[in-house]
């Protein structure tokens, strides 16, 4: 965690009094269902089977949530072979190629898949493309939890991702193949909608999914930045670094022509960087917690005169069932 920055930049007129901050809050913004059910699956886990209960990769992108759980009794491993035998174990939300629950239901071990249900949705869909004898181009960032878990839902060789339009262009196929495409669910909206447009334009005869796969949550997001960035001068991102819809919502800001920062808490803000800010834009990426935001603006008022102003653009009412094994 980086350490908290010193206080270099004006936070009162000449009178003494602060300097006002108006404080433009998306909303929606933080959790999102698949993040609630996944911190949810975990903390049930615990209860029901008791500590430690252990969890293959972060349950969610949030260093706050991942600590937090540990001190509840989870613990986190990169791969199946470091947990031990006879214990229970958590996959994460991001989701795990085949192979894992199958190494899991081979060695015994009692498992909860806390996959979030849309990215479950992209791997049928991938199954039902190669059933109908097609190549899937698959949009995401290589080396992401959710782009290995969706390509291990098929054999190697059976799926091609493609990160850019560079990408694009670049592609062995011709018009004559039999071709589907898919998207990880927390890419940029605008980049996604870029890409898929020019893989119709070259593959006229390619196949896409009914609806987005773009999860709600990250559209939403990125919407509600879309929003409020025009209007304020810095916009604020509360997320992990490898947090991949946190990061597409810093883009999307700078997109709106606004300067954006990434922090993971109140400490990692710079007071430096409210000189000349009259109105700030907060958010949250989603699996940042409600706690946090309100850390932030707890910060933001020890320095300004905070107005806030709740920018809603979307209501939320999703919610997603818990695996069976947790639902008496």
């Amino acid at each position: 965690m980086n350490a908290p920055f010193q206080n270099d930049a004006p936070t009162a007129n000449a009178s003494g009094r602060k300097l006002p901050l108006q404080v433009l809050v998306a909303a929606p913004r933080g959790f999102c269902a698949g993040v609630d059910r996944a911190i949810e699956i975990v903390e049930k886990a615990i209860e029901r089977y008791g500590a430690p209960v252990y969890v293959r990769h972060e349950i969610v992108h949030n260093r706050f949530v991942v600590e937090g759980l540990k001190q509840k009794g989870a613990i986190f491993v990169e791969e199946l072979d470091e947990v031990p035998d006879g214990v229970p174990v958590v996959f994460s939300a991001h989701g795990v190629p085949k192979a894992v629950p199958a190494e899991a239901e081979q060695r015994g071990l009692d498992y909860l898949d806390a996959t979030c249900p849309l990215v479950s949705k992209v791997h049928r869909q991938a199954e039902r493309q190669i059933e109908k004898g097609r190549h899937i181009l698959f949009i995401g960032h290589e080396g992401h939890p959710e782009v290995i878990g969706t390509m291990g839902q098929v054999e190697p060789g059976e799926m091609t991702l493609v990160e850019t339009l560079e990408d694009v262009e670049k592609l062995p196929f011709t018009q004559d193949d039999a071709l589907g495409f898919l998207t990880q669910t927390t890419l940029s909206v605008d980049d996604t909608a870029d890409i898929v447009e020019a893989l119709r334009v070259r593959y006229p005869q390619i196949v896409g999914p009914k609806a987005e796969d773009i999860c709600y949550a990250t559209s939403n997001r990125q919407a509600a930045v879309k929003e409020i960035a025009p209007g304020a001068d810095l916009v604020l991102v509360i997320g992990a670094p490898n947090s991949s819809n946190s990061v597409r919502l810093v883009e999307v800001a700078e997109r709106c022509g606004t300067d954006a920062k990434l922090i993971q808490r109140a400490e990692n803000i710079d007071p430096a960087w409210l000189e000349g800010v009259g109105t700030l834009g907060l958010t949250a990426g989603a699996s940042a917690p409600e706690l946090l935001v309100r850390e932030v603006l707890d910060k933001l008022s020890e320095w300004r005169e905070v107005e806030l102003l709740k920018v809603k653009t979307a209501e939320e009412k999703m919610v997603f069932k818990l695996p069976r094994q947790l639902m008496d």
